[in-house]
Formats: C-alpha cells, structure tokens, sequence
C-alpha cells in the first residue's frame, strides 16, 4: 500500500466533498482500503461494518432519511456481490444510493482469472439508473452524473467502478488538493402535473362527495408531510397510511381508517394514491379486498408507477411531484369549494370496536404467566417517550404486530422492511438512523425477532466500537413465526442467549422473562444510550404462539 495520496485518489475526495458527500458507509479491503483512510483524513466519516450487507441497508436507508444519496465503499468481486442486498432494496424502494466498489483492471491479468475478477459494469448495468468507470481524465465528471442521476426523476442507485490500479499508482508525493472547475451541487428538480389532469381529478372528487373517498398515504410523501396533512384537514378527508408511511400524518389523527381498513377496502368508490403503490402491500388494488368498482386515481413522480395495476385509471393518473401536486389539487378544490363529511358512522363504529378489542387482549394478555407480543409492547410503549423515539421494526410476527401497537406520531420516525419485505435490515437501519442528523437527541429503539437478529448480529459490534447508543430488544420466540414444533424448517435454539452474545460484543445484554424486569431494563437502557453512548440488548424471551398457517399479515389482517 503506498503511503503517498495520487491525483486520482486526491481528486475524487476533493469532489465528494463538494457533492457535500460527509458519511460513507462500507467495508474495505485492499486496494480500496487506501481511498477509505485518505477519506477519513479529509474529514469524511467513514463507518466500517462487519459486512458489506448491513453496510448496503445503512446506506440504503440513510439515503431515504437525508433525501440525497448515501454512499456505500465495498471492494470489487465478493465485496460488491454481498452488498446486492442494500443495492436492491434501494433499487425497489427508491431511495438514492450512490455504489463505489474496486475492481481488478490489470490489462495484463484480465480473462485469466485474476483476483476477484468480476465484470461489475455488465453485472449491474440493467439494474442501476447509471454505471461508469474511472480513468484519471474523467473523475469529476462521473461523480457528477452518479450523483445528480440518482436524485432525478425517481430516486435510485448509480454505481461507479474504481479500477484499483488508479488507487495503487502514486505520484511519489503528497499532493494537495487539485484545483478543479466544478459545476453547482445538483439538487433535485421538480415538477407539476398536468393542469387539465388536474381540473379532471377535481372534478372527480367533487363528484364523488357523497360516496367513500379515501386518501392512501405512500411513503413517497416524506417529503411532502406538511402539504398532506394540510390537504387532509382542509377537506376532511379519510386516509390510510402504508407501513412505511405511518407517522406522515399522525397515527392518532382522527381521520385515519387504519382500525378499520378491511371495511373501508370494501366501500370505498374513490381512492386518491399519493406516493404509493399499487403492489402487493395494497393488493394491486383488486377485489375482494377492495371495492371491485373503485377508481384509482394514482400521484406518483415515477411515470411508470402509473397504470400499473390501474388500467381503468390511467387517464386519471396525475404525474409530477408529490408536494406540488398536492399542492395544485388543493387549489383546485378551493374553487370548487369541496368539503367532505369525513369518516362515514359505520367506519367510525367499526374503529372504536377495533381500537377496543385490541386494549381488552393487551389487558388479558398481560395478565398471562409468560410473556407474549402485547403484554410486552404495552409494557414498552408505556414507557418509550414517542414523541422522541425512532422505532426500527423487523422480523414476521414482530414487525406485523409493532405497527398495531406503537402509533406513529411524526415523519421520518420508523423504518421497517419495506417494500421488499427482507430480513436483515434492522442492524444497519438501526446505525444509519443513530448517524441521520435529524435524530441527534432522539432514543433509537430497534425491536426483532431473534431470527431477523442472525442476519446481522454482528454489527452490535459495529454500534459498540463506534458508541453510537442504540436499545435492541429481541422478541426472542425461539422461531421464524412460531417456535414450538422441533420439526419445522423456522425451529431455532430454544431461549437463545443473545444477550450474552452482545455482551461479548462490548454492549450490554439482558435476559428478560417478566414484566418488572423488562420495565427496569429497557428504563436503564434508555438512560445509558443518552447518556454515554452504551448499547444494550434486551433478549425477551416470549410464548411460542400457536401453530397458524404461514401468511403475510399485511395481506390478511384489517390493522395495519
């Protein structure tokens, strides 16, 4: 490795700091190793993972809380192979993502089967909204492109190949910074919807203003919070938040349906889309679980988002940003002067019900000897702040249940699996939101299951050597879904003791099998992660549940 910095290296730090590039996220090896520390010495901060998985979902998700792209440094090869799992979920969620991997350029040595050979370029090509080589002539440029194609249009991942020879030939000297004619830090450039579209759609709601309207919330509406809440509120209409875009709108709204989604499903005649979907999270939207006669009328940035699921509804579909169309509908409304009646007495009834039977099982439950999912969320959620807390969920049961039982109240404060709807993301999750500058003073709290905890376990490490303060609970059901049959595929280790592997790990680690215990633990945890960084796991040890057939919950249940 040689000890003096090269134009190349030089150069491409000097424009990443321009593109305001502050936090990589990775793994490194040799030869990337040498950008990875001149980054460092430069004043980026780079966080180094145990693997280049956990270090892909930080990134990803990083990427969707700051709203520009994250970057993520992994070596070529095996290095870039094991972070596919970041690269898709950015890929499928669309959140911005900006890739570097070394690769093996040798001319001497390419076709022969070079070390860690691997043609990365063609790999992702069909994949990435861009992907380009370096060569020293071309840096800025590249950099450029990544980064302004990754945030245009719809969010996505753009890659950049680092030939390590580039890093591994020095000028024999230290250089200083190269002075370079560098264009304006791109920023994301939005645009309106069709003005007739719009007249057509308000048209649409004025029509329907006594029949179901609902509004569904998607999480493309991040960044859009203010402009949803005020178009609920001015007209008075219901809505429905996905999983990821729980707390947009706050889950204590009076105007949310989710208590009552299957009913309202059902009835429903007009459905405004704003920033979500039509996949399997709203079940393309087709019957029975909605209204077989209900129109779509979808808001989306992405144009091919558009009809999708919705043939119907295409001419409806109203292309542009989120918050500017929003924004132009509420306009339209206004001269129309459009009022709605808010949720229907049926709806309502069906909430309360709902609401109760929900409080009725946590009381029960909490009665019972062993400890099960409801009696140890509302054993947590009495205690968490949640006006300050942000909440990463993951795993089946765990994730499922979560969502009924810790309301969102704010944007940007929870993240769970998504639309992919993949395990081990909590770790990096977790990480990335203790770094996102928005949540300086807030408590992350990550709770899953102990078989989401395998996936990346390891990076307890991770948030211990960097003091980064996190609070883990594993719902520990010693199984994927259920634990009780020693026959099943999903069977895990009978009360596993992650505890002890955290604390082997430099955080601290408690086994957990009552109430009081969990109450004096998880207060404590609290205190250490403000006050001194600590990291502490909570291994809750719970009932198996019974034996139910295999389903996703989002499918099947009427809360989200």
């Amino acid at each position: 490795m040689p000890s003096e910095t090269n134009h190349v290296v030089t150069t491409f730090i000097q424009v990443l700091k321009h593109l305001e590039i502050d936090t990589v996220f990775g793994l490194v090896g040799i030869p990337i190793v040498t950008l990875a520390n001149e980054m460092i010495k430069s004043g980026i901060k780079f966080i180094p993972f145990r693997n280049e998985q956990s270090a892909s979902y930080a990134a990803s998700a990083y990427g969707y809380l700051t709203g520009k792209p994250a970057v993520l440094l992994v070596v070529g090869g095996p290095g870039l192979i094991h972070s596919l799992a970041g690269i898709y979920n950015s890929i499928n969620n669309r959140w911005p993502l900006l890739v570097i991997a070394g690769s093996n350029d040798n001319g001497e040595e390419q076709y022969k089967g070079a070390f860690q050979e691997l043609d990365q370029i063609s790999l992702l090509n069909g994949y990435v909204k861009f992907s380009g080589k370096l060569n020293p002539h071309n840096i800025a440029q590249i950099l450029y492109e990544s980064y302004n194609i990754a945030i245009q249009g719809t969010y996505g991942v753009t890659y950049i190949d680092f030939p390590g020879n580039l890093i591994e030939i020095s000028n024999g000297k230290d250089e200083k910074e190269v002075e370079l004619d560098l264009p304006p830090v791109p920023r994301r450039i939005k645009y309106c919807p069709d003005p007739n579209i719009i007249k057509q759609v308000g048209g649409m709601i004025e029509t329907n203003k006594n029949k179901e309207i609902l509004v569904v919330i998607g999480k493309g509406c991040q960044e859009s919070s203010q402009k949803v809440n005020t178009f609920v509120d001015k007209f008075q209409l219901p809505f429905l938040p996905t999983p990821m875009a729980k707390g947009i709108i706050s889950d204590s709204h009076p105007l949310n349906v989710s208590s009552a989604r299957s009913l309202v499903l059902k009835k429903v005649s007009l459905v405004l889309v704003f920033g979500a979907r039509l996949n399997w999270i709203l079940h393309y939207g087709e019957s029975p679980k909605w209204n077989p006669d209900a129109t779509f009328i979808q808001c989306d940035s992405n144009p091919e988002t558009l009809g999708h699921n919705n043939i119907r509804g295409i001419n409806y579909s109203l292309c542009g940003d989120i918050g500017l169309t929003i924004e132009a509908l509420t306009h339209e409304l206004e001269k129309k002067q459009f009022q709605y009646h808010g949720i229907s007495y049926d709806v309502k009834e069906k909430i309360i019900v709902n609401e109760e039977k929900l409080k009725d099982l946590e009381i029960k439950q909490c009665s019972e000897p062993i400890l099960n999912y409801n009696s140890v969320y509302k054993t947590l959620r009495e205690i968490m702040n949640l006006d300050n807390t942000f909440l990463i969920t993951e795993g089946a049961n765990t994730m499922d249940k979560a969502r009924i039982s810790f309301p969102s109240l704010h944007p940007q404060s929870r993240l769970d699996a998504g639309t992919n709807a993949t395990m081990g993301i909590g770790l990096g999750y977790t990480i990335a939101s203790r770094l996102f500058p928005g949540n300086q003073n807030k408590d992350i709290v990550l709770i899953q299951g102990d078989s989401a905890f395998g996936f990346s376990g390891m990076e307890v490490e991770t948030l211990t050597r960097l003091k980064l303060g996190a609070v883990i609970v594993i719902i520990n059901n010693s199984g994927i879904y259920h634990g009780n049959d020693p026959e099943s595929s999903t069977k895990l280790t009978e009360q596993c003791r992650y505890d002890l592997v955290a604390q082997g790990l430099g955080g601290q680690g408690h086994l957990i099998t009552t109430r009081e215990q969990l109450k004096t633990e998880f207060t404590s945890a609290l205190h250490d992660a403000r006050s001194h960084g600590v990291t502490t796991l909570l291994n809750v040890i719970i009932t198996h549940g019974g034996s139910k057939s295999v389903s996703f919950a989002w499918q099947g249940k009427s809360k989200l």
